[in-house]
C-alpha cells in the first residue's frame, strides 16, 4: 500500500469518524444551556428549564402560598381569588400586592398572562395540563395532597421548579419545629380527654379519611368522628350519621366569599335543624368558628390548621395570632 494512498486512506477514516461523533452529538439533544435544570414531576414528567422562572402562576391558593413561603410577590404575576379574603386565607397582606386574581383560568386565559412555569394540583381537569403544554407552557404537576408529607412533598418538587432546593427544605424543617412544639402540648392530654370533632364543611362530602383534614387531626391529638364513623373522604356526610357520630365539637364554616355568601344564615339554619337538637356539642354550645385559613390550607401553614384544631378541642393552650405564615422568601 503506497504511502499516498495510506495517507488518504487515514484522512477519510478521521473525517468519517468526526462525522460519526458529531452525528451522535445532535441525535442526543439540543445544547442545555448554563443554569439549565430539570424537574420530574409528580405524573413522572421531565419539564426543562432554561433558567429560574420570573413569571408564575399556580392554579391553586395552596400552591400560591407555597410560592410565596420561598420568593417575593412580584414573581407571581396572579394569585387566587380567595387569596385576599380575610375569611379564606392567611396570605392576605402578601396576596394584596399582587394586582391580578384569577378563578379557574382556561389554558387561553392562562397563556395571556405569559407566565414561564404554572403550577397545578393532579386533582383538576386533566385536559388543562395537556391543553398548557400544547400552548408551549411549561406546566408542572404536584399532589393533590391528602397528608401533610405529601405538602412536603409538593413543596419539594415546587422548590425544585423555581430553582430554590435549599428553601424548600428550610420551609420542611420549620414544618417539624412547628409541629414537634405542638405535639409537645398533645402528648401531655390523657386519651380518655381526647375529644370528638365534625368538621361541617360547605363541601359536604370532605373531612373523611383519605384528607388533609384527617391527617390534621391525628397531628392535633382529636378524634375526627366522619373517619372514626368509617367515612372515606368524599363520601357524603349525612345527618344521622352525623346524630350517630355525637361530637363533642362542631367546626363551623366561617367562608363567606368576600361577604357575598350569607354564612351566618347558613348556620343558623343548620344549627336550628330539628333533627340536631340532640347533638351534644349542639345542645352544649360547643361551636367553634376557626380562623379558616389555617383549616383548609394544603401549604407549608397546614401546620398552623394543626394548631387550631388543637385550639378547639383544648382551647387556650392552643391559641395563635391571625395570618401566621412560614416564609423564607427574605433570605437570598
Amino acid at each position: 500500500m503506497s504511502g499516498k494512498f495510506l495517507n488518504n486512506f487515514c484522512l477519510l477514516s478521521l473525517m468519517l469518524l468526526v462525522t460519526l461523533v458529531c452525528g451522535c452529538s445532535r441525535e442526543s439533544g439540543p445544547n442545555i444551556q448554563a443554569g439549565a435544570y430539570e424537574v420530574i414531576d409528580d405524573q413522572g414528567t421531565r419539564v426543562m428549564l432554561a433558567h429560574k422562572p420570573t413569571r408564575i402562576l399556580t392554579l391553586a391558593m395552596g400552591l400560591d402560598s407555597i410560592v410565596l413561603g420561598m420568593l417575593p410577590e412580584d414573581r407571581l404575576i396572579a394569585v387566587n381569588a380567595l387569596a385576599d379574603d380575610p375569611a379564606s386565607s392567611n396570605i392576605v397582606t402578601k396576596a394584596q400586592k399582587i394586582q391580578r386574581k384569577i378563578k379557574n383560568p382556561s389554558a387561553e386565559e392562562v397563556l395571556a398572562l405569559k407566565p414561564d412555569l404554572v403550577f397545578v394540583y393532579n386533582w383538576g381537569k386533566a385536559e388543562i395540563v395537556d391543553n398548557l403544554r400544547e400552548l408551549g407552557i411549561k406546566t408542572i404537576v404536584v399532589k393533590g395532597p391528602k397528608s401533610i408529607n405529601d405538602v412536603k412533598d409538593n413543596i419539594k418538587t415546587i422548590a425544585g421548579g423555581i430553582g430554590e432546593a435549599a428553601k424548600g427544605t428550610q420551609l420542611i424543617a420549620m414544618m417539624d419545629t412547628k409541629l414537634s412544639e405542638i405535639k409537645t402540648k398533645i402528648d401531655n392530654i390523657k386519651p380518655e380527654e381526647r375529644k370528638k370533632i365534625v368538621l361541617i364543611s360547605l363541601m359536604t362530602s370532605y373531612g373523611g379519611k383519605g384528607c388533609t383534614f384527617d391527617d390534621i387531626c391525628q397531628y392535633a391529638g382529636v378524634i375526627n368522628g366522619v373517619s372514626a364513623a368509617g367515612l372515606h373522604n368524599g363520601q357524603q356526610l349525612t345527618k344521622e350519621m352525623l346524630v350517630a357520630i355525637n361530637p363533642d365539637i362542631l367546626i363551623m364554616p366561617v367562608y363567606n366569599d368576600h361577604n357575598t355568601f350569607d354564612i351566618n344564615k347558613y348556620n343558623r339554619e343548620f344549627l336550628e335543624d330539628p333533627a340536631l337538637q340532640t347533638l351534644t356539642a349542639v345542645k352544649e354550645k360547643q361551636l367553634f368558628y376557626p380562623q379558616e385559613g389555617y383549616i383548609y390550607n394544603s401549604s407549608q401553614d397546614i401546620v398552623f390548621g394543626v394548631q387550631e384544631v388543637a385550639r378547639a378541642a383544648y382551647g387556650e393552650l392552643f391559641k395563635q395570632p391571625e395570618n401566621c405564615h412560614i416564609s423564607v422568601a427574605e433570605i437570598n
